[in-house]
């Protein structure tokens, strides 16, 4: 398979539709720059929603990340791991920050941020507790992201 369109067809084929994609079949990056499987180049503008933001095929990034797959990928938050313990101090002690909370997700930190917030409304501000969001956004696909989300049609069962 090399087309756009033999993609295409093996996504409406396997793949459950979730979101209405841009027409294009991304292969490659680098920096801010990614390339389709037509070799057509586009500027990225939205760094995989602000995942990538030190750019694509960075090789300080990918060294570290391929350092680290070597020793251990992944754990439950419920161990200690030195990366995640080496990362909170450097986030704490280079900010007003107290404290981190580390997330999988953007729903998952918008969840927290939610909560937090309500937290802060309950005991500082007489129990105010409601969430302001914007017409069109979209927060996330879980159940609380869903209801804060500004879009009807993704609020339907």
């Amino acid at each position: 398979m090399t087309s756009t369109a033999e993609w295409k067809e093996l996504e409406s084929k396997y793949y459950m539709f979730l979101v209405r994609r841009q027409p294009m079949v991304l292969e490659k990056g680098e920096g801010a720059r990614v390339w389709d499987v037509e070799g057509k180049e586009y500027l990225d503008f939205t760094s995989g929603w602000a995942v990538n933001n030190a750019g694509h095929s960075n090789p300080v990034i990918a060294e570290a990340i391929a350092a680290q797959a070597k020793t251990l990928v992944q754990t439950s938050n419920q161990f200690y791991t030195i990366p995640q313990l080496k990362l909170a101090e450097i986030l704490v002690e280079n900010s007003c920050l107290d404290k981190i909370f580390i997330c999988n997700s953007g729903a998952e930190a918008n969840e927290g941020a939610i909560k937090l917030a309500k937290k802060y409304g309950k005991k500082h501000k007489d129990g105010a507790y409601h969430i302001i969001t914007a017409l069109n956004s979209f927060h996330g696909r879980t159940m609380m992201n869903v209801s804060a989300t500004g879009q009807p049609h993704y609020q339907e069962l």
